[in-house]
């Protein structure tokens, strides 16, 4: 490819709605455009990279047996309804009506509409296991989507479903793509943890993620260094300080707390630490209301509170809500005489707490010395709470240490979720009907590239790994006006793209400093320079991330081409790594 042909509209300023250096460098070096927030277009190069990114990850899907196909986008609400999603999956689904007035998703997923396909299909044991991939666009109404290809509402992915016909198979398909998604990150050169993760809308029930770290991560990835437990901050579990419970219970008092609604605001006015100070939420979800209690100085984990209830919908109920429902302001609910039909969750930290502070159930009051069993009950302990750093590793007790992450596999054991509620079954080699037992596999293709600047990146602009690079290398003409470096450079380019090397040859009519800004920009590997030294019969080969400029005779292009693939073998992207 010529750079005067190619469709590559670099910028020189960063654009005003950038917030990610990925968002930044993607669009400054030419590969996306923004449309609106959270849609993109892919020019040419990013495009490229998108289209390297796929072809590892069909590589490594193909190689442990999935079978490539493509699914509809727009799915009938019927299915959706049918699982009991539609509702569930909540205001991220993008709903439509066709003319006739039928209702539709935009496929945020497709576990319904894989299930309903097969099912019709899949009839016997002995055509288990089977396991079907795409490589598919997806449609997220992100409520901010503010962070480019990272987290957009139109975005590409591959999702692979399993169907299988016992859990021991569905096991071993579960570690496959366990291998196969650290292959692909290792292909493409990233730095990865796999880490426990939370099943969300999906549902099932063990989950992994493979989590690229970063920066600009939007998740907190906590892990012990040494037992190498490992879990996104959605599941993720820890051993807290304990509160000590060996002190006399003390008399229930009711104090006055005017405009102390916050848990700083309650400490600091009572004179007592936040871990004494009991916090109440209030949640709606489809069976009504719930309040969840957990530790003051602890933060509620809503991920964990929803897989719990097994409840999607869950939501943070509004103040307006609270006030009609319990006639009490948001900031002063509690326990204490909640005659409502309400839950009460708590996380097990409270259970040995004594004389501890809750909301007084009327405004500007908190009651003082409330205890457990005495003053008020709760329904059910369960772990809401999410974890810190330093805080014990659960499997081992060593202090989790905590880094930040972003998710680009995700793995699910779907169980028979979708198969009983859809009435997908089989026969089993007993003759009787069983529903299919099934697996989900979801890989960030998109995502991958904005990942992988976050990763690897520098002053000048983007530092691609070779694997996913838009061109290996590019071959500048330092004076367009100079014939003998004009045909010097075809030559070599020729030659280049007969060895089968994908390379860009930087033919503008520019000044060299334009063309050299350009190529770093974009993050082109190798840059080889035809300019002054050709006086030599030698040009200039740099590699990205190195000052070095090495001089390399051309009189002998066999030799040529050696020294070249010595270059290209030791260029490592990983001395930009940015984590």
């Amino acid at each position: 490819m010529r750079f005067s042909n190619l469709y590559a509209p670099t910028l020189k300023e960063k654009p005003s709605s950038a917030e990610l250096i990925s968002q930044e460098l993607l669009m400054r070096a030419g590969m996306v455009r923004r449309i609106v927030a959270g849609v993109y277009t892919f020019l040419p190069l990013g495009w490229k990279v998108v289209m390297k990114v796929s072809q590892i990850v069909r590589e490594e899907m193909n190689a442990i047996g999935a079978q490539e196909f493509m699914m509809p986008i727009i799915q009938p609400s019927e299915v959706w309804k049918k699982s009991g999603r539609w509702e569930d999956y909540g205001p991220e689904m993008m709903k439509l009506k066709d003319r006739h007035g039928r209702e539709f998703a935009l496929g945020p997923t497709h576990e319904e509409m894989i299930t309903t396909i097969v099912k019709n299909e899949l009839r016997s044991y002995k055509q288990l296991p089977v396991i079907l991939y795409q490589i598919n666009f997806k449609y997220r109404d992100e409520i901010r989507p503010r962070f480019g290809i990272m987290r957009s509402r139109e975005f590409v992915m591959k999702d692979a479903y399993s169907f299988h016909e016992s859990e021991e198979s569905l096991d071993e398909t579960y570690m496959e793509f366990m291998k196969a998604y650290s292959r692909i990150s290792d292909r493409i050169g990233v730095i990865y943890k796999i880490v426990e993760a939370d099943t969300g809308v999906i549902g099932g029930s063990d989950s992994h993620e493979l989590m690229v770290l970063a920066n600009a991560g939007e998740s907190e990835i906590f892990y012990c260094e040494n037992c190498g437990y490992s879990a996104s901050d959605e599941r993720a579990r820890s051993i807290p300080q304990e509160v000590e419970g060996e002190e006399e219970e003390k008399p229930l008092e009711l104090v006055p707390t005017p405009n102390v609604k916050t848990v700083e605001d309650v400490s600091e006015y009572l004179g007592i630490e936040k871990r004494k100070i009991a916090k109440s939420m209030v949640y709606v979800g489809r069976d009504g209301y719930v309040l969840a209690m957990i530790r003051g100085d602890h933060e509620i984990n809503e991920a964990k509170l929803k897989a719990y209830m097994k409840d999607q919908t869950l939501r943070l109920a509004t103040p307006e809500e609270v006030l009609e429902r319990f006639n009490v302001p948001i900031g002063f609910i509690g326990p204490i005489g909640l005659n409502e039909n309400v839950k009460i969750l708590a996380d097990p930290t409270l259970r040995r707490m004594k004389n501890m502070v809750v909301g007084g159930m009327r405004e500007d009051t908190h009651y003082v010395n409330a205890n457990l069993g005495r003053d008020f009950e709760v329904d059910e302990w369960v772990d809401i709470r999410r974890a810190k750093e330093g805080e014990g590793c659960p499997k081992c007790g060593t202090p989790l240490k905590s880094t930040k992450g972003i998710e680009l596999g995700h793995i699910f054991k779907l169980g028979t979720k979708y198969s009983e509620s859809l009435d997908a079954f089989f026969i089993d080699k007993n003759g009787e009907q069983k529903p299919f037992i099934m697996g989900c596999y979801g890989w960030g293709i998109t995502r991958t590239v904005a990942a992988v600047i976050e990763q690897f990146h520098d002053e000048d602009g983007i530092v691609w790994p070779r694997s996913i690079a838009p061109f290996e290398a590019i071959v500048t003409i330092v004076n367009m006006n100079d014939k003998e470096q004009v045909k010097t450079a075809e030559k070599i380019y020729e030659i280049l793209l007969r060895e089968g090397r994908e390379v860009l040859l930087d033919d503008r009519e520019v000044s060299p400093g334009f063309k050299f800004k350009d190529a770093d920009l974009v993050g082109i590997p190798i840059r080889i320079t035809v300019g002054k030294v050709l006086r030599e019969n030698k040009v200039e080969i740099k590699k990205r991330n190195d000052e070095e400029r090495l001089k390399v005779d051309i009189s002998n292009m066999n030799e040529f081409l050696r020294k070249y693939d010595e270059i290209v073998e030791s260029y490592d992207h990983k001395r930009s790594l940015r984590v």
